[in-house]
């Protein structure tokens, strides 16, 4: 059986919508290089601000 791992031993990102830093989850293991937001809630929030501020140029 493998080691149990802390949170805080697992590599940290910052959200690019929120700021708030957040940590590894495993269902990100294969794309965690491609990761940028914390929830689908900031990536959907960051989707609308891209849209509203495209729009208007």
């Amino acid at each position: 059986m493998p080691p149990m791992r802390r949170k805080g031993d697992l590599p940290q990102k910052v959200c690019e919508h929120c700021g708030k830093p957040f940590a590894w989850r495993k269902k990100w293991a294969r794309v965690w290089d491609e990761v940028r937001y914390c929830s689908d809630r900031c990536r959907a929030e960051a989707r609308t601000a891209r849209r509203h501020s495209g729009a208007g140029t």
